[in-house]
């Protein structure tokens, strides 16, 4: 897995956009709030970062390879600190949870207009 993988699957996902930000890193939105990003040049200390249910952030966090991710983990985002800190089953139901849950917490107006 590397960052052009993540993008095939993220853009995958229904009403999913794309933008550079912060000089390098690629951030996918849904709905003009993030659910992902990472960056697109290295090294850096993560790969990828992306929101976790409540329920699992802590439970993600224990696992080798992932930890609470800079700037947001009092949003309960974690960062993979390598490819192979997941399976590529569990990083597509993490990334469409992520998905998920930042839709769930969009305004119904933007639910109902990205429901069209």
């Amino acid at each position: 897995m590397n960052i052009e993988w993540v993008r095939r699957y993220c853009m995958s996902l229904p009403h999913t956009t794309e933008q550079i930000q912060w000089g390098h890193d690629l951030v996918f939105k849904i709905g003009g709030k993030m659910y992902a990003a990472g960056p697109t040049d290295g090294p850096w200390d993560v790969c990828l970062s992306f929101k976790a249910a409540p329920e699992g952030f802590v439970e993600l966090c224990e696992r080798p390879g992932i930890v609470p991710a800079p700037y947001m983990a009092r949003a309960q985002w974690v960062a993979l600190q390598n490819w192979d800190a997941l399976s590529v089953a569990e990083l597509k139901r993490l990334l469409r949870g992520s998905y998920d849950l930042v839709f769930a917490k969009l305004p119904k107006k933007k639910q109902a207009e990205l429901a069209k």
